[in-house]
């Protein structure tokens, strides 16, 4: 699916850089946020030149920008529906 020899995938895995589900039978199992991790990979080495260390870093990165987004989201939202809480009050107390 992504082209990447098998040993290639062991090496991956042993680095930390993709951890897939085992079967019963201990076969590597790979999602499809596994898959699109191989191929970020993939394309930082190949395209970018970045060494492994450095995509460690740029995956590890990219997913703590990630957390980030969806907390300030979540925040936004409390925020808001806080607003509106006391604008409501605000007009019932006029």
């Amino acid at each position: 699916m992504v082209g990447l020899h098998p040993q290639t995938l062991r090496h991956y895995e042993s680095l930390g850089l993709v951890s897939p589900e085992r079967s019963q039978g201990n076969i590597r199992l790979y999602s499809s946020a596994d898959v699109e991790r191989l191929r970020q990979i993939n394309r930082l080495t190949d395209e970018l030149g970045i060494n492994l260390a450095g995509v460690q870093v740029i995956l590890d990165l990219r997913e703590r920008l990630e957390r980030l987004q969806l907390e300030m989201e979540s925040s936004q939202a409390e925020l808001n529906a806080e607003i509106s809480r006391l604008r409501k009050r605000l007009i019932e107390g006029l």
